[in-house]
């Protein structure tokens, strides 16, 4: 599911956060490592299931995706996201059956969200390497596993962390959204295409204030510049417009504007 893909033609595997795939006895995963979770943390209660939990709560089952795949989880493990919380109070739910038909999800989505619900990450985990001070993803035994999902629906790849990113927006899941956009910055050799198509999917489905994933994809792009320049891809994405390609106009020039003055420091007028 998330291993990297080593695509040599029309790929960024050059720009990435960090490296990835090594093994460490000295490394963390991201629930427990104490000092991130206090700067991620929010002044609301926690997402992650209550300490001490015995789980006893009634089972609830979820069918997911076209596919109506069935998932089983317990009320007060979904009822940690604000949506799911205001499904089990009854407003959508089926009293007798405890059913959530949820179509437009998709079931490797969903997997990772619940994932997230009960454990406080998701496959494969974001791990601290102490002795570097750097963020990993897990090494896998499965090293065929991929980073993207194809979306029926836009007829394309896209990146998963994307996709969980989004869901967790609209499941009111925070700290899921941050989780998601650090695991993608861990993510290299994904093809041009896969890129831009993920990105259309962030701006379809993020709130026009979104500061992150957006500003995450502009600025993968604009780091990526050389690769990007070449490709096709990039030509009829950008002839095809839209508000994505106008926001990358302006942090281009945004950026350039700042190199320009680091270069080109302004002297301050003379008196007249």
């Amino acid at each position: 599911m998330f291993a990297r893909r080593t695509h040599h033609n029309d790929s960024f595997s050059k720009h990435r956060a960090s490296k990835s795939f090594t093994t460490s006895k000295q490394k963390r995963s991201f629930r427990d490592h104490a000092a991130a979770a206090k700067k991620m943390e929010r002044s609301r209660k926690p997402e992650n299931p209550p300490q001490g939990s015995n789980l006893t709560s009634p089972i609830v089952t979820l069918c997911v995706g076209v596919e109506q795949r069935l998932f089983a989880a317990h009320e007060d493990i979904l009822s940690t996201s604000p949506f799911f919380a205001a499904i089990c109070r009854g407003q959508f739910l089926e009293s007798t059956t405890k059913r959530v038909n949820l179509p437009e999800d998709l079931p490797e989505v969903f997997s990772s969200v619940l994932e997230y619900l009960y454990k406080g990450d998701y496959y494969p985990r974001l791990l601290h390497n102490k002795r570097r001070n750097a963020w990993e993803l897990e090494e896998t035994a499965e090293s065929n596993t991929e980073s993207t999902v194809y979306h029926m629906e836009c007829g394309q790849m896209l990146l998963k962390d994307t996709l969980v990113y989004c869901t967790a927006e609209r499941y009111g899941l925070d700290e899921l959204k941050r989780l998601a956009l650090r695991k993608q910055g861990l993510q290299s050799g994904i093809q041009c295409s896969t890129i831009l198509a993920s990105a259309r999917y962030a701006y379809a489905n993020t709130p026009e204030n979104d500061s992150k994933l957006r500003a995450h994809y502009l600025a993968l792009i604009i780091r990526s510049r050389a690769t990007f320049k070449r490709s096709g891809t990039m030509q009829m994405e950008m002839e095809a417009g839209g508000l994505l390609f106008f926001d990358l106009f302006v942090a281009m020039a945004n950026h350039i504007d700042d190199i320009a003055s680091i270069k080109s420091p302004r002297t301050p007028h003379s008196a007249r």
